[in-house]
């Protein structure tokens, strides 16, 4: 199943593709893949944002997607790897017999599989400006992604969920 299909899956039943996605061998390069593509795809999605920014207050674009790319394709990768730590550390205290691996998968799908609602997060930003449907959008987009990271770590760490 493509990255595309198994993200539009995730909508209907996260909990199954994370189950589908912990069913084969463990592969920390595939972790990070995912991880990747989730920052990639966020760091896209700042651009409309971004060049709005630099229209409106005489800023030069560069160094503003020069922040960007730096947080979100170098730092955030960090934060995000350290954030699956903690919250495995979390379930494990809970009563959750999970791998880290499993956390970090959990974490990391649930943000690829939230990316297309920062795209469109990025796109309100950026030709509308700040307001109510911004602020709806971000608010669906938290609401989603801690839909899909719950799920995830229900079956990552208890073998609950779809």
């Amino acid at each position: 199943m493509s990255v595309s299909q198994q993200i539009v899956a995730t909508y209907k039943g996260p909990g199954r593709v994370v189950r589908r996605l912990l069913s084969g061998p463990e592969s920390e390069g595939r972790a990070l893949a995912i991880l990747m593509a989730a920052c990639v795809i966020t760091f896209i999605g700042q651009l409309p944002r971004l060049s709005r920014e630099a229209h409106l207050s005489g800023e030069e674009l560069n160094p503003l997607l020069g922040g960007a790319l730096l947080g979100w394709v170098f730092m955030a990768p960090l934060i995000f790897y350290a954030l699956a730590f903690v919250s495995h550390l979390l379930s494990r205290l809970a009563g959750g017999r999970g791998t880290g691996y499993g956390a970090r998968i959990a974490l990391f799908w649930a943000l690829l599989a939230a990316s297309p609602l920062i795209l469109l997060w990025g796109l309100m930003a950026g030709f509308a400006g700040p307001g109510a449907g911004l602020t709806l959008v971000g608010l669906l987009w938290c609401i989603v992604f801690l839909w899909f990271w719950i799920a995830g770590l229900r079956v990552a760490e208890w073998g609950m969920g779809e």
